[in-house]
C-alpha cells in the first residue's frame, strides 16, 4: 500500500499553516512540519491540525528544514512517496495530489512542478524574467532542461529521498537540489502547478527582491 508523507519546512507561519495543514489532511493524512525555530505558535498551530510536528531549537534555515523533513519521513518503513510543500499556502493540494499519482503510476523516479507549464499562476513581468534567467542558469549548469528550477512543490519517490543531502541551509538548496539531481540521474518530470501569490506569501519570500536574491546566489556563489 502506497503511503506519502508530506514535508512542510515552516517558521513563523502560524497565521495559515493550520488550514494549509486541514485541507492537506483531507487527501493526504501524514504530514511533518519541521518547525525552524518560530517564535509566533506555528508549532501549536500546527500540532491543533493534526501534522507531526519536528523542532529545531534555532534557525537553520529552509534548506536543512527540508532535509529534516525528509529524514522523518525516510524512518517510516512503510512511505513510498514524499511531497515537499511550502507552508505559506501558495501551493495547491490539487496539484500535489497529480504529481503523486504520475509517481504511483511508474511515469517518473521524481516530479518537479513548474508554474510556467500553463496560464494559472499569476506572475509579473519581472518576476517571471528573473525565474526564466534562473532556469536558464540551472539548464546550462546542469544539463536539465527545466522550466522552473525554483519551485517547492516536489514529489520523489523513496529512493531519491534517501539519495538528496541538502547541506545549502538559506534559498540556495533548490540549486543544490537540482544539482544532485543531475548527478543522480532519475527518471524525472515536470507537472504544471499553480502558485498563489498573496500579500502574505510575498511577505514570507516570494518578493520580487528574493528572486533576484535567488539569481544572485546562482551567479556568484
Amino acid at each position: 500500500m502506497n503511503r506519502t508523507w508530506i514535508v512542510i519546512p515552516m517558521y513563523n507561519e502560524a497565521t495559515v499553516v493550520g488550514s494549509v495543514i486541514e485541507d492537506l489532511r483531507r487527501v493526504f493524512p501524514h504530514v511533518v512540519c519541521v518547525d525552524d525555530g518560530s517564535r509566533d505558535g506555528s508549532q501549536d498551530a500546527a500540532r491543533a491540525a493534526g501534522a507531526v510536528v519536528v523542532q529545531h531549537p534555532i534557525n537553520l534555515g529552509q534548506g536543512a528544514a527540508l532535509q529534516t523533513g525528509i529524514e522523518y519521513a525516510l524512518s517510516d518503513p512503510g512511505m513510498t512517496s514524499i511531497v515537499t510543500f511550502d507552508a505559506d499556502g501558495q501551493h495547491r493540494v490539487v496539484d500535489a495530489q497529480a504529481m503523486v499519482a504520475r509517481l504511483e503510476a511508474g511515469e517518473a523516479d521524481i516530479v518537479l512542478g513548474s508554474r510556467f507549464l500553463d496560464n494559472r499562476t499569476q506572475i509579473s513581468k519581472a518576476k517571471r524574467l528573473v525565474l526564466k534567467t534562473a532556469a536558464i542558469q540551472s539548464r546550462l549548469a546542469t544539463g536539465m532542461n527545466l522550466t522552473d528550477a525554483h519551485n517547492g512543490l516536489r514529489a520523489m519517490n523513496r529512493d531519491v529521498a534517501s539519495r538528496l543531502h541538502l547541506t545549502q541551509n538559506r534559498m540556495a538548496h533548490a540549486s543544490e537540489l537540482v544539482n544532485q539531481l543531475a548527478v543522480m540521474k532519475p527518471h524525472w518530470v515536470e507537472h504544471p502547478v499553480e502558485i498563489i501569490y498573496t500579500d502574505y506569501s510575498k511577505s514570507k519570500g516570494q518578493s520580487l527582491l528574493n528572486s533576484v536574491n535567488i539569481l544572485a546566489e546562482l551567479f556568484f556563489r
